[in-house]
């Protein structure tokens, strides 16, 4: 990340949160969704690959109840 704070989640995973210098990697074929908080904007540069002609898939809007459950340990973060 190069500026805010953000938070992040693999599916059926905790909701995590990163900080600018995080570097976060999402597995293949997990879907993810990763975007600022309700109170500071974030910015990100992506990084990705193609398949199949496709550098993205992109999935259904992340819901407001979402955005808004944050991580579930205030300030947890990613170990990696």
């Amino acid at each position: 990340m190069t500026k805010g704070v953000g938070w992040t989640q693999i599916e059926g995973g905790p909701t995590l949160e990163f900080q600018v210098g995080d570097v976060l990697w999402c597995p293949p074929e997990h879907k993810h969704w990763h975007g600022s908080t309700p109170t500071q904007a974030m910015t990100h540069i992506a990084i990705q690959e193609s398949l199949n002609g496709s550098p993205v898939q992109w999935m259904e809007q992340v819901t407001d109840a979402q955005c808004r459950a944050g991580p579930a340990t205030p300030g947890a973060k990613r170990d990696h």
